[in-house]
């Protein structure tokens, strides 16, 4: 899967004030991101407020980046869920011909064992039509998927090509790299540590500040991968208090915030969710500006 290689990020799905889909917003940031270098596009992740999407606004979603993008870069979807049957289900009756993967998350809310997240994704596999990326992210689902059950996946499943690994724990991710088959891609799912990761032997990111600030993201994961480490340090220490900002009151608050400041689209979030406060896009502002 070497389109999976470099730098993903997870796209916001932009609201107008009245809290429907802003369509124009959404192709802006599509259009933003691939002339500013992205590697390839994931919709309809947890960024993407999908929890909050009717099945028409998912489909409103998916029809305008496929549109936009028009065969520029690769796609991947997200399709995750704790019901293992429904997420078969979604697989299967959504037209995916314009994807290269899929992106599920390890079932949230029900906390099953490392076994039962085993068999969850080995049903995932068996049906699936596309190659399938794991998706960790413990802080969300409130188990951790061990690097002893990825292996296992890894190793008994070829329609699994890699994961995204979200624990924030560079010695777990390096478990992955060292104990996952060659060609497995162990991708970053943390901005902060996604040039450690990927110096370690990871594949690169599925990014959230990496939409907001593209060209040098995606820079500094080249010259990760390239080995070019004082250079991709210089970006990372540059960018980092960005990171900080844009997760401190929660996302995508935070990266619609920047998205706001660069004039893309509105910064309007779902409830339960909310927008940044007064103080925070202060910081956010003045950090674009400077920048």
């Amino acid at each position: 899967m070497k389109e999976l290689i470099g730098t993903g990020v997870a796209l916001i799905t932009p609201f107008k004030s009245d809290f429907s889909i802003d369509v124009e917003g959404l192709k802006n940031v599509v259009n933003f991101n691939i002339d500013n270098g992205i590697d390839y596009l994931v919709v309809l992740g947890t960024t993407a407020e999908s929890a909050t999407l009717s099945k028409e606004e998912k489909q409103l979603v998916i029809d305008t980046v496929v549109s936009t993008n028009s065969g520029r870069l690769p796609l991947v979807i997200g399709i995750g869920g704790n019901n293992t049957k429904e997420v078969i289900a979604e697989m299967n009756q959504r037209d995916l011909s314009a994807f290269t993967a899929i992106l599920s998350v390890s079932p949230f809310y029900n906390k099953p064992t490392q076994e039962g997240i085993y068999r969850h994704f080995a049903a995932v596999a068996k049906e699936a039509p596309l190659p399938v990326v794991l998706y960790n992210v413990p802080g969300r689902t409130a188990s951790n998927m061990l690097p002893e059950t990825v292996i296992r996946l890894a190793n008994d499943f070829d329609k699994i090509v890699g994961i995204k690994e979200a624990a924030g724990d560079i010695v777990q991710a390096m478990k992955l790299i060292s104990g996952c088959p060659k060609d497995f891609l162990v991708i970053s799912g943390d901005d902060m540590i996604t040039l450690p990761m990927v110096l370690a032997g990871g594949a690169g990111v599925i990014s959230v500040i990496g939409e907001g600030f593209p060209k040098e993201f995606s820079k500094m994961v080249m010259l990760g991968l390239d080995k070019k480490v004082d250079e991709a340090y210089e970006i990372h220490y540059k960018i980092a208090p960005a990171i900080d900002y844009i997760f401190a009151e929660g996302n995508p608050a935070g990266i619609k915030a920047v998205f706001k400041k660069l004039r893309i689209c509105n910064d309007t979030v779902r409830l339960p969710l909310v927008g940044v406060s007064d103080g925070l896009r202060a910081k956010i502002d003045s950090f674009i500006q400077e920048f």
